[in-house]
């Protein structure tokens, strides 16, 4: 399998935020604990064995509920050596999150959790006398069923719709049989197919909820590699967090330490991505996921007559803790503290919000995590790889926005130079000779001049526009070709990771695809690999 690699920055598609993080720019040191280097694990190691929240008694715990939420689905040894390992002063996480997207979404649910397994197993190499466990941290708590209800196959959309609302991980999975008709149709015949066919049906059909479809299959794909799944929404997990929680819910100390956070990024000229509300927490029950308020001392949940004092609220939250549910801000808090974490591996978006985060971990006297921007690929068939030579386009060119890739695509392969950047460099140089002439003759000429310059260059770019527009339509057909190679691997104009789902790569390797993925995902190298399969 040839691969290569293009930095983050030369692709075009990362923000100069992320790209920043990744060389480390000074003006983002503050926001984070530790850059994710193999030799930066040690402290961190260090440093999280220290931490009061990574106790005998809260690794019993998590094992507990680890061990029952697997109770009902074939687990690896591997796997179950990792949960055995969990109560071990010794073992340490690190750790990915996703939603429940509907057949696990776009192509980055596999890149997640792979650069997840694949950290681990280098930081075993690195430290052998630790243990490392990969954990797949599921989104059980949100709401934005839109954002997971589909996912694309072959450039159509499968879509499942319900009226359900509330958590989604409480969704029950009625009406995806109709789903499974389509799909199972989308996915047509043969071995690979039949397998893809047999992993919907068994997770969505046989399962009662979206929460335990998503384990299971998630375990069928990456089980194998030890990996273990975590649904967070869990009374005995939520219990270990409730002094987080109150002193969220009666001092508020996310919304000024997370706002004084986002000043400084604004005033560095960052885009925020996530604000604080003055309570970060939402209330469950029921179907319902709606957030928890104060105004004058008296404590609400928003469309609903949940209502309490001060010390009501502290006393409910002792009570029933699994209906409090962190939100976007608190949920990394909670992952920390409830896991024996070091690392956390997400996407650009993530990262950015997770930098946003640190002074309310520290307000929390709760460890910051490492941040890992996850792997990112774009994989090619033999067969396309073959025809990108053919027609002498580069990897380089495939990440060029349209315009850009077709206007290089026609100054290549025509036999006629239409490039004026030369005689427009040319020009300039005569006018700068000009304004000298009319700055020591008359300088009232200053601006004729300028206004000739300006009619000069702006007529030959034109006429190279004109040359251009007509070279395309001399050359369509072997253009198309090019744009059609450039769609099939850039679908919709986007990164193939963010729109293509694994079937489809799945129909034609098989469970080759996983392991040989896992060969050139390298998660600390920090570049963009481009895959030959």
């Amino acid at each position: 399998m040839p691969t290569d690699c293009i930095p983050f920055r030369a692709t075009g598609y990362f923000s100069d935020f992320i790209c920043d993080y990744l060389d480390q720019a000074p003006k983002l040191k503050p926001l984070y604990n530790r850059f994710p280097t193999l030799e930066n694990f040690k402290a961190q190691i260090e440093e999280k064995s220290l931490s009061k929240h990574v106790s005998e008694s809260s690794r019993q715990v998590l094992f507990e509920v680890l061990k029952n939420q697997y109770s009902n689905i074939e687990t690896s040894e591997l796997t179950l050596n990792n949960l055995e390992s969990l109560k071990s002063k010794k073992t340490f996480t690190i750790t990915t999150g996703h939603q429940l997207n509907l057949f696990t979404g776009p192509l980055y649910f596999l890149y997640k959790i792979i650069s997840t397994i694949n950290l681990t197993e280098e930081l075993k190499s690195e430290y052998p006398d630790y243990n490392f466990v990969p954990v797949y941290w599921m989104a059980s708590e949100d709401h934005d069923f839109e954002e997971i209800n589909f996912f694309n196959h072959k450039g159509k959309k499968v879509q499942w719709n319900s009226n359900q609302t509330g958590a989604v991980g409480h969704f029950n999975t009625k009406g995806l049989e109709d789903v499974y008709e389509v799909v199972a149709a989308e996915f047509g015949s043969g071995k690979f197919a039949e397998q893809l066919k047999v992993w919907f049906k068994n997770a969505y059909i046989d399962h009662n909820n979206l929460a335990d479809a998503t384990r299971y299959l998630a375990n069928e794909l990456f089980g194998a590699y030890g990996l273990v799944i975590i649904d967070a929404d869990d009374r005995e997990l939520k219990r270990l967090f409730i002094p987080q929680m109150q002193k969220e819910l009666i001092e508020q100390p996310a919304f000024k330490t997370v706002t004084e956070t986002n000043n400084t990024l604004e005033d560095l000229g960052l885009k925020i991505q996530v604000n604080p509300r003055e309570i970060n927490l939402f209330y469950i029950h029921e179907g319902l996921r709606e957030r928890i308020v104060e105004s004058d001392g008296v404590y609400s949940v928003l469309d609903s007559q949940f209502q309490w004092s001060k010390e009501e609220l502290v006393a409910h939250l002792n009570e029933y803790p699994e209906r409090f549910s962190p939100n976007v801000i608190m949920r990394p808090l909670y992952q920390e503290v409830i896991l024996p974490n070091l690392c956390y591996i997400g996407g650009g978006g993530e990262m950015i919000y997770w930098l946003q985060l640190k002074s309310n971990f520290e307000t929390q006297e709760v460890t910051f995590p490492m941040l890992l921007l996850r792997n990112s690929a774009l994989v090619k068939t033999k067969k396309q790889a073959e025809k990108l030579v053919k027609l002498n386009i580069s990897d380089a060119d495939l990440f060029l926005k349209r315009s850009s890739f077709i206007n290089k695509k026609v100054r290549k392969i025509s036999n006629i130079d239409i490039d004026f950047s030369e005689q427009i460099k040319h020009l300039e140089q005569q006018f700068v000779d000009l304004h000298q002439l009319a700055e020591q003759t008359d300088k009232s000429f200053l601006g004729a001049v300028k206004a000739q310059e300006v009619k000069q260059i702006k007529g030959l770019k034109h006429l190279e526009k004109r040359l251009l527009k007509a070279q395309k339509k001399k050359l369509a057909d072997e253009i198309a070709r090019c744009t059609d190679l450039q769609e099939q691997l850039f679908p919709g104009q986007s990164l193939q990771e963010r729109n293509t789902n694994f079937s489809e790569l799945y129909l034609e390797y098989g469970d080759t695809l996983i392991s040989e993925l896992k060969k050139y995902l390298q998660p600390l190298k920090g570049e963009f690999a481009v895959i030959t399969l």
